[in-house]
């Protein structure tokens, strides 16, 4: 899965560690969301949309193969 987490953010001017203060998480895993090595909880996806003022699907962009959808 992408993410804009990183634009965004230096869009802000924000640094990774302002950026998880406002979120309440380590610099440690703004990083690594940032770089797709962390997928983000269900609940710190919302936050993180929120912060942006952005839906979940605009910032986290799945790119994946099959889906459960019967057709």
């Amino acid at each position: 899965m992408e993410n804009r987490v990183e634009q965004l953010r230096k869009e802000r001017g924000l640094s990774q560690e302002e950026f998880a203060k406002k979120l309440r998480v380590s610099r440690q895993t703004v990083s690594s969301i940032e770089t797709g090595k962390y997928n983000p909880s269900l609940e710190l996806a919302f936050a993180i949309a929120g912060f942006f003022g952005q839906r979940i699907e605009e910032i986290f962009l799945y790119e994946g193969g099959e889906t459960n959808e019967k057709g």
